[in-house]
């Protein structure tokens, strides 16, 4: 049965151009459009080019909005929680995806404890690995990174080798990149390097790297099922993915804001998807 009152929803995300990953949330939340739209469930859709002064921009424009949801991936950490403050005062449902801004109360959270993650990913590099390890973090960014995700994936990796002292033989040292700048890549950032982790989904840069260069026994970890990110999984030049489900959070957070607007359940979550670890021996299904 249709409702007579309509709910607008604004889904204030990235644009995917050029950033395969935000392409997972919009597919999820175009989902849960064609579900719910028969209760009056509409989206406005609300992208920024991914840059601080670009969101900014747009935010101001959000702030004016009248909307009776919003769903928002908090990308710049101090600019979103700024938005954020200032958008709570419109008392309507919050659903954060992809990041999580714990300092401001009363938000609901769909999406990956980044914090474990990166622990999960420091245990991937030491598996089965009892010699001494250089451990190379590769810090590749858009600009320079601000995200909470990013920070809390790296402080999770360090607290995995600090809580088993056993590991006392790995050693860590880390670069930054912009992901503009392949060409700065050179075969000594990689002298003497066994591990390597890359806190986000441009992993793919240093597979390129390492297959170009015939580069061996270097274990690489690195997020998200992007195409290039899976190819190189599939040639052995990464060894680890670690899987966000992003389509699945894009259906959720309309899913639980659904929930909150024509339901009327009363409800507050933090909602984490299950860490998947993807190696090239069960790769096969999300390789199209």
């Amino acid at each position: 049965m249709a409702f007579n009152k309509k709910f607008k929803i604004a889904v204030f995300l990235p644009h995917h151009e050029g950033l395969e990953y935000w392409l997972g949330p919009l597919l999820g939340v175009k989902k849960a459009a064609e579900e719910f739209e028969k209760f009056g469930v509409t989206m406005e859709y609300i992208n920024y080019k991914y840059n601080s002064a670009a969101f900014k921009k747009i935010a101001q424009k959000v702030l004016e909005g009248k909307y009776d949801g919003l769903l928002f991936a908090p990308i710049f950490n101090d600019e979103s929680v700024l938005f954020l403050k200032e958008f709570k005062k419109k008392n309507i449902p919050i659903v954060l995806i992809d990041s999580n801004i714990s300092e401001i109360e009363g938000l609901d959270y769909i999406g990956q404890d980044a914090y474990q993650s990166g622990y999960l990913a420091g245990k991937l590099i030491s598996f089965g690995v009892k010699s001494d390890n250089n451990v190379l973090i590769m810090k590749i960014t858009r600009e320079i990174e601000t995200t909470s995700v990013y920070l809390q994936r790296i402080n999770g990796f360090h607290s995995f080798f600090k809580e088993n002292k056993e590991l006392s033989n790995y050693k860590f040292s880390e670069i930054s990149i912009k992901d503009s700048e392949y060409n700065t890549l050179s075969k000594d950032m990689f002298k003497d390097i066994n591990s390597i982790f890359v806190p986000n989904s441009r992993v793919y840069i240093v597979a390129k790297f390492i297959k170009e260069n015939n580069l061996k026994g270097i274990r690489v970890v690195g997020y998200d099922l992007l195409k290039n990110n899976l190819e190189y999984l599939n040639e052995g030049k990464i060894d680890f993915l670690i899987n966000q489900k992003p389509e699945d959070q894009g259906y959720l957070g309309i899913s639980h804001l659904y929930k909150k607007l024509v339901l009327k359940e009363e409800i507050k979550i933090t909602n984490y998807i299950p860490l998947e670890i993807i190696v090239k021996e069960n790769a096969g299904t999300f390789i199209k």
